[in-house]
């Protein structure tokens, strides 16, 4: 069996040429273009790549994007000071805090202060508690390009076992409660397995569907896998070599599932996706609001 392979850029770009169409109805009603206003503190490269990648993406489906960029020296206050003028800014629907923020700040508070109807990247205490509730509205952008998969692949889930490996706060925990609710395109049994778990490789070859989100490279081997399982890669490790590797041992892994994602173009262009789907809904709430 050789698996087949989930397009996540080709996924992505569906969703994003849905999104457009959205965005040119949406325009005339709001009077101005949806907009998404993305806060960078310091100068880690990896983040300035992600923002550049995130802020070409709302350009192409006709979203305004403003940068905020900040020294690595600032405080927790200067920059809630700076969400609060986000908040109360009536053309931002969306806010992007970039993580990690330097240790100085603390972070909590920096998510806790995002208005949550422009918390488009779903980590504040209100949307996640709106998720837990089985009332999502702006879900995590990581998970959520996940279950688009799945569905866009019309993978069911129903009575399925998933097991994710990583319980972080960003993807593992938010995608089993994402996955367990009650919808026609979920309702799965979800087993979490992290650093502290036992028999996490008996558990992952019982799954129907693996999530791997542990970041280490290779972690999810062959004999791992029950053949004909849907396997899904959230990792991006960097190897010494300079090359991306995900969580899951690709060259195994692909001659005993049904189908999985690559390392890059899987998840990756999916995340980004769901940040333009969750302004773009933010932008949608504002009027009836």
């Amino acid at each position: 069996m050789t698996a087949r392979i989930i397009d996540g850029k080709r996924i992505a770009k569906t969703v994003r040429d849905e999104l457009t169409e959205k965005v040119r109805l949406l325009t005339p009603r709001l009077g101005r273009a949806p907009g998404l206003a993305a806060v960078l503190v310091g100068d880690d490269p990896a983040s300035h790549v992600y923002v550049s990648s995130k802020r070409k993406a709302c350009a192409e489906v006709g979203l305004t994007s403003w940068l905020h960029q900040l020294p690595a020296t600032t405080t927790t206050q200067q920059l809630l000071d700076l969400i609060d003028k986000l908040n109360a800014d009536p053309a931002v629907d969306g806010i992007l805090v970039q993580l990690p923020l330097p240790k100085q700040i603390d972070e909590f508070a920096i998510l806790s202060e995002v208005e949550p109807r422009k918390d488009v990247d779903g980590f504040g205490p209100v949307n996640s508690g709106l998720l837990a509730m089985n009332r999502p509205r702006h879900v995590s952008c990581t998970p959520l390009g996940i279950w688009q998969l799945l569905i866009r692949e019309k993978i069911s889930l129903a009575g399925q076992h998933v097991v994710i490996l990583g319980r972080s706060g960003t993807v593992g925990k938010p995608l089993s409660l994402l996955l367990v609710q009650k919808h026609p395109d979920a309702n799965a049994t979800v087993t979490v397995c992290h650093s502290h778990s036992k028999q996490t490789k008996e558990l992952c070859r019982q799954a129907d569907v693996i999530v791997a989100a542990i970041g280490k490279a290779g972690y999810v081997t062959g004999d791992m896998v029950k053949p004909g399982a849907v396997v899904i890669d959230v990792g991006i490790n960097r190897l010494p070599n300079g090359k991306l590797a995900g969580d899951v041992d690709y060259a195994e892994v692909s001659e005993v599932a049904s189908a999985i994602t690559p390392v890059p173009g899987g998840v990756g262009p999916m995340t980004i996706a769901m940040l333009l789907h969750n302004t773009v809904a933010a932008s949608e709430a504002s009027l009836s609001s």
